[in-house]
Formats: structure tokens, C-alpha cells, sequence
């Protein structure tokens, strides 16, 4: 039996919750999200919680989808209810970032800027003298892969530090071919 897939969901005010057959569709004031789950999972509905649980069959396989099916629909339920954020710090010497319209516009050292048109449902914003990137949506996935493609344009490099990360990563910097050789 899955731990975390059996502890209960909170459902706050404002946010409705359906199950019609597999299709999970869960709507709340920052927008509505459906998901098909597995069949071998079952949802149980009340007005201030979300049950989940599995049906007959291989105890394993159903623990599994169970606390995955937990995961997935609490994410929900906090998304669209609360959003989720992710921030990226851009570093580097004329490195820098801005939103227009749909598109987030990078210059990254290269000899072009890079144009990355937002997934829908995705918003960004740049603060701190174009070098921080905020990204908000109600879908987790989608601002999760948003974030990690973005990240992939510069990824940050080992030796300087220079590039995109996350905000709060810590890059463990080398030692370069100066530092090795006065060292031998």
C-alpha cells in the first residue's frame, strides 16, 4: 500500500472537482485543468478532500498509481488554485532576456538573439536589469519542461559560471589550466 498515495487531498474553497469515468477535470479561479487517469485508479470526491485509491488486482502496480494519481491530481488542485512559479537567473556579461508578447527574447552571446514563443498557459516576466526570468502557469508539467528548455539554450558552464540556471542552483565551478598548472 502506497504512504503518500494515501493521505488525502485538500480542495480549498473556489475549486470544483470532476470525475466523469477516467477524465479528471478540476477547475478553480486561476483556470481549469483535466487529466485522463489510469483506469486502475479510483478518485473519491468530497466537498473539502480527494480520496484516491485502486482498484482489485496486483497490490504493486496499483501502489504505484496510486501515489503517481495523488501526485498528479494535488498538483492540480494546487495549480489551479494557487499557480506554481519558476525563476531563472541569467549570468553573464551582455546576457540578457525580454518578454514581448508571447515570445521570450534571449541574448546569450551568441551571434542572434534566441526567440522561444511561450507554451500556452505560461506567462514570463523579467525583472532585475533583464537578467532574472519568471515564469507562472497552472500546469506544472508544461512550466517545468518551459523552464528546462529555456535553461538549454546556455546551460551554465563550469568554469565562469556563465549561463542559465535555476534560481538557487549552485554551480560547483573547476579549476582551469591555469590554477593545474601552478599547482604541479
Amino acid at each position: 500500500m502506497s504512504r503518500i498515495g494515501n493521505r488525502a487531498i485538500p480542495v480549498g474553497k473556489g475549486v470544483d472537482v470532476k470525475v466523469a469515468g477516467d477524465l479528471v477535470t478540476v477547475k478553480g479561479p486561476k483556470g481549469t485543468l483535466s487529466w485522463q487517469k489510469p483506469s486502475r485508479a479510483t478518485l473519491k470526491v468530497m466537498p473539502t478532500e480527494i480520496r484516491v485509491g485502486t482498484t482489485e488486482g496486483d497490490p504493486s502496480e496499483g501502489s504505484r498509481l496510486q501515489g503517481l494519481t495523488r501526485a498528479l491530481v494535488r498538483n492540480m488542485v494546487q495549480g489551479v488554485s494557487d499557480g506554481f512559479k519558476r525563476e531563472l537567473d541569467i549570468v553573464g556579461v551582455g546576457y540578457r532576456a525580454e518578454v514581448t508578447g508571447r515570445n521570450l527574447t534571449l541574448a546569450l552571446g551568441f551571434s542572434h538573439p534566441i526567440v522561444y514563443p511561450l507554451p500556452e498557459g505560461v506567462s514570463a516576466k523579467v525583472e532585475e536589469k533583464q537578467t532574472r526570468i519568471i515564469l507562472e502557469g497552472i500546469d506544472r508539467q508544461v512550466l517545468g519542461e518551459a523552464a528546462a528548455t529555456i535553461r538549454r539554450f546556455r546551460p551554465p558552464e563550469p568554469y565562469k559560471g556563465k549561463g542559465i540556471r535555476y534560481r538557487g542552483e549552485i554551480v560547483r565551478q573547476k579549476a582551469g589550466k591555469k590554477a593545474a598548472t601552478k599547482a604541479a
